[in-house]
């Protein structure tokens, strides 16, 4: 069975920029809460800063956007190719 490439590309997307969008959300009303979070996605995404401002909220949002697709991606093709060597 071969899994679509574009489909988990846009579900790892849509879930992985959700969680950071949320987080960071969140966090702009009470700063306490996910920062370790945001700490985290920020020493992975260059220009992402924790500074509990919109902006950095949106572009974090934009590189887990991209970020989650490229892994679904990934993830299918991997399975599609080594799911037609072993089966």
């Amino acid at each position: 069975m071969k899994l679509s490439v574009k489909a988990p590309a846009i579900v790892c997307a849509s879930l992985w920029a959700g969680a950071v969008l949320f987080v960071g959300l969140v966090n702009l009303t009470a700063p306490s809460y996910g920062a370790g979070f945001l700490s985290g996605v920020s020493s992975i995404y260059p220009g992402f800063r924790a500074s509990h401002t919109a902006a950095d909220v949106l572009v974090g949002t934009g590189y887990a956007l991209v970020d989650g697709a490229i892994g679904g991606a990934l993830f299918a093709w991997l399975y599609n190719f080594f799911g037609s060597k072993v089966g």
